[in-house]
């Protein structure tokens, strides 16, 4: 959360001249409401049952550039199908500059009820040795701009 998967994503797409697909915005696209009126309405259970169908689908497409969700890595079914289809790129962010990044705004439902700073922790423990397992480049993206970030990705891919 806060790495700039979907800024880094767009940025990427350009430069290696392919679509971008980012699998939160196809699945607002595909309710018709945002991602903080599923939490809402359906929890993350209900988003996370989406998200996975999306997935599946997105992940199955050739010459994209897709940026998930944070919490995409859990499932291990969507895990597998990223890990097996694409070239993984994780952008590893720290807590301090997720904390930063993430601190305007209400769209970010996981961090609406609680301490952010313990949020972002939890995630991060859980989350990152999922990435790391099926990375194929892992880029640090702490006070980075999009645009050093995106033409890292390109000179090593």
């Amino acid at each position: 959360m806060g790495a700039g998967k979907s800024a880094v994503g767009r940025q990427l797409a350009r430069l290696l001249h392919l679509e971008f697909v980012d699998s939160d915005e196809e699945i607002e696209m595909r309710t018709g409401v945002d991602i903080p009126f599923i939490f809402e309405k359906e929890g993350e259970e209900g988003f996370r049952k989406r998200e996975i169908k999306v997935i599946d689908k997105l992940s199955q497409r050739e010459g994209v550039v897709l940026a998930t969700g944070g919490g995409a890595i859990v499932d291990p079914e969507s895990r597998n199908r990223l890990g097996a289809r694409g070239f993984v790129i994780y952008l590893h962010t720290s807590v301090n500059q997720q904390l930063e990044r993430t601190q305007k705004g209400r769209e970010r439902p996981l961090l609406n009820n609680g301490d952010r700073r313990k949020i972002l922790s939890d995630l991060m423990e859980q989350r990152d040795p999922l990435y790391r397992e099926i990375a194929d480049l892992i880029v640090e993206t702490d006070g980075r701009k999009v645009q050093t970030v995106a033409c890292e990705i390109e000179e090593a891919i």
